[in-house]
């Protein structure tokens, strides 16, 4: 992200999010003091007291009277029972979505896609590959197949500006969804992808999705470790 031409308490924010988000700055790590701010920035006190306060409104860091501020990177949650389109929960903690398409293609069943769709071997399926960043950050691999029978017009949409879940949910209600779970290490293209080093561990969420009684989509979700948490929230609507 460009932040020649963004306002001074932005360009600090932007900063310190990227020392976390980067690794270079841990969890519990103390930051640098809002006077060591100012000096580094040339900006006022009060610039940088609006950039610390909404970084710890967002969970980023965390204020310890008379100790300073600290690293606390309260990461995104990845939920195991309601399906959120993940555009809006960045946009939610007023954040920037940027999608990047890196595959979208029809393609020929293999063996596992087709036993997973329903589909026989073969059988013509949609293919795509999409890197979600919240700001500038990936957060989310997904890698994704589409039963054409349930998304005849996959291929035609814009997923630079919706999503795949956005579109799949208006083909109809979703009917059922099955998860399941991983803890692994990337391999070279999903680390690259992703701007994590191979040793880092991933969150890798396993999804199928049945819409009008046939499997929609299946899914593999793959999350950085550092950047991403379980959680479990009843209640709410599904989504693909």
């Amino acid at each position: 992200m460009d932040t020649k031409n963004q306002p001074q308490y932005k360009r600090i924010k932007a900063y310190i999010t990227d020392k976390v988000m980067s690794g270079a700055w841990p969890v519990g790590q103390r930051t640098p003091t809002e006077e060591d701010l100012v000096a580094l920035f040339g900006v006022s006190r009060m610039t940088v007291h609006r950039a610390v306060r909404e970084l710890v409104v967002e969970g980023l860091v965390r204020r310890r009277q008379g100790a300073g501020t600290f690293v606390t990177n309260e990461r995104p949650r990845l939920d195991l029972i309601e399906v959120r389109n993940i555009a809006d929960d960045i946009r939610s903690r007023g954040h920037e979505h940027i999608s990047v398409v890196h595959l979208l293609q029809q393609e020929k069943a293999s063996e596992s896609v087709a036993e997973a769709l329903g589909l026989r071997k073969g059988a013509k399926v949609f293919h795509s590959v999409i890197v979600h960043l919240e700001d500038r950050w990936p957060i989310q691999l997904e890698d994704r197949y589409v039963n054409p029978m349930v998304a005849s017009e996959y291929l035609q949409q814009d997923f630079t500006e919706s999503t795949p879940n956005a579109y799949l949910t208006s083909m109809g209600p979703v009917e059922r969804v099955e998860h399941t779970i991983e803890a692994v290490l990337p391999d070279a293209a999903t680390a690259a992808l992703l701007r994590i080093p191979a040793t880092e561990p991933c969150l890798l969420l396993h999804r199928r999705t049945w819409i009008r009684g046939q499997v929609a989509t299946r899914a593999r979700l793959t999350h950085p470790g550092s950047r991403y948490r379980l959680g479990v929230v009843a209640g709410g609507s599904g989504g693909a």
